[in-house]
């Protein structure tokens, strides 16, 4: 299980929403293995004053968190950082300062999905990848 928090400046977002999530997922499938079908992310749009922002982030900064099952090896976790970093700024050119990545791991018996705790869950997939 992952979930993506995107985070941007409004008028970024609003523009670039479908690049970014098709770039996010392309990453997801590719680094921790997810099915194709398995597309969960959430755009959170933020106004000019809402963003504070170090000086050398331009107006199209991106902060993207991760949250997922705890499980996937460290490998793993920073072939998804770099696909991410990478992908995002080649796809959309971005300077390397205007994309930064977290990855928020908590324990499958931590989340509720679909009527069941995410430790009684059958996935159709690995999370120790």
């Amino acid at each position: 299980m992952a979930q993506f928090k995107i985070y941007g400046r409004t008028e970024f977002l609003q523009a670039s929403h479908r690049a970014i999530g098709d770039v996010v997922h392309a990453a997801a499938v590719r680094t921790l293995e997810l099915p194709a079908d398995k597309r969960f992310h959430r755009f959170v749009p933020l106004e000019p004053w809402q963003l504070d922002a170090p000086p050398d982030r331009s107006a199209r900064y991106l902060i993207v968190e991760v949250l997922m099952f705890s499980g996937r090896t460290v490998a793993t976790k920073k072939a998804l950082v770099r696909a991410l970093m990478d992908d995002l700024a080649a796809a959309l050119s971005l300077a390397p300062a205007d994309v930064e990545v977290t990855i928020l791991e908590s324990p499958r018996e931590n989340w509720g999905i679909r009527g069941r705790h995410g430790d009684e869950l059958v996935l159709p997939y690995r999370v120790e990848v």
